[in-house]
């Protein structure tokens, strides 16, 4: 099982119960073709075919053209991508669980490398606030959805 990189600097852990359907959710957050159309901080994809272990996809959020390989898929539940981005590395996994009040989405991330370092707060500021973004536009779009 892939595990972000618990040594790195910046680490950071999210999550938020989300009243729809868990494919509705899944299906979501793996179209990322479809992210800029409910994610408004990201401004644009490109991905051919779909999300499969080794397969690659580029994105440009908050000014970073970000190329991102995914490293493990369990369809429904887990998605582990990363890639390396202005020497941030980064490593991303996402779960998704059913529960009595609905689905618990859970984001943890974690970046290291020489500019991490060199600036471990503000970055770890901006993860966190990036990752809070995420997940509070897949709960407005999939609740609308639902």
């Amino acid at each position: 099982m892939v595990t972000i990189d618990e040594t790195a600097p910046v680490i950071v852990r999210l999550s938020t119960v989300i009243d729809a359907p868990l494919t509705t959710l899944w299906a979501l957050h793996t179209d990322v073709a479809a992210w800029p159309a409910w994610n408004t901080d990201i401004d644009r994809t490109e991905v051919d075919g779909p999300l499969l272990p080794g397969r690659s996809f580029r994105w440009l959020t908050h000014g970073l053209d970000i190329t991102s390989t995914v490293r493990e898929l369990d369809s429904g539940k887990r998605i582990v991508w990363g890639g390396t981005v202005e020497g941030i590395v980064g490593v991303h996994v996402w779960t998704f669980e059913q529960s009595e009040a609905g689905v618990v989405v859970h984001t943890e991330e974690s970046w290291s490398g020489a500019p991490v370092d060199a600036a471990t707060d503000e970055l770890g500021k901006a993860l966190h606030d990036s990752l809070q973004g995420w997940l509070s536009h897949l709960k407005k779009r999939a609740e609308q959805a639902a």
